[in-house]
């Protein structure tokens, strides 16, 4: 218990929060992963370089898993949680301070 415990202070939500919010993270997870070869299946041939393969996944599968956590996140109540941290990813990966109110 006390790694629930660590994360209802760190989340600052109940264990139900705490609950949704690590379904929300699986769920997400897993459904990444059965994207991930119908999709790649789409945008590449058997003969595609892995590197290449690569660098596709992280820019297509990425985003792609961001907005499935914010859906699943939705769906089990969570929005506020993983809406921020989506915000804070945005500024983080956009150079602005996460602090500054722009």
């Amino acid at each position: 218990m006390k790694f629930v415990e660590r994360m209802k202070a760190r989340w600052g939500v109940g264990p139900g929060g705490v609950a949704a919010i690590l379904a929300a993270f699986s769920l997400a997870g897993l459904t990444t992963l059965r994207l991930k070869g119908p999709v790649m299946g789409l945008m590449f041939a058997e003969a595609a370089p892995g590197w290449l393969q690569w660098v596709v996944y992280l820019v297509v599968m990425l985003p792609i898993y961001q907005i499935l956590l914010l859906g699943y996140g939705t769906l089990l109540g969570q929005f506020d949680f993983f809406w921020g941290k989506m915000k804070a990813v945005g500024r983080l990966v956009s150079g602005r301070a996460v602090g500054t109110s722009n």
